[in-house]
């Protein structure tokens, strides 16, 4: 099992910034892939940034150039700056954990709001 422990949600006005966090602990695998997801409320969820297992990042089209995911390896954590907020960025934002080992395993956290006034 892996766990996952967010922070650094909260509430910003527009054209701020957040800086989230996410440390992953227990069974880490060798090769893995580990990065954030958002939901709106009654939205489907959705990829911001991740780090593949080939260690490249991926990010959404509408979030290259405002949000940056970056890592700490020997930490396992990842942590994702975002800059440039609009109010259509308030959502849920989950970490990702995906293990792959002889079995490929997707760990989620437990979800941190992160809510742009405007």
């Amino acid at each position: 099992q892996v766990q996952l422990v967010e922070s650094g949600g909260g509430l910003v006005q527009a054209g701020g910034s957040l800086r989230l966090s996410c440390a992953a602990s227990g069974s880490i695998a060798s090769v893995s892939a580990m990065g954030w997801y958002r939901q709106a409320p009654g939205k489907e969820r959705e990829l911001v940034a991740t780090f593949t297992r080939g260690g490249t990042t991926n990010y959404a089209d509408s979030m290259k150039g405002r949000f940056t995911i970056s890592r700490d390896t020997a930490k396992n954590t990842v942590y994702l700056q975002m800059n440039s907020l609009k109010p259509e960025d308030t959502a849920v934002y989950y970490c990702n954990y995906i293990a792959y080992t002889y079995i490929i395993r997707s760990y989620w956290g437990q979800g941190t709001q992160v809510t742009v006034s405007s």
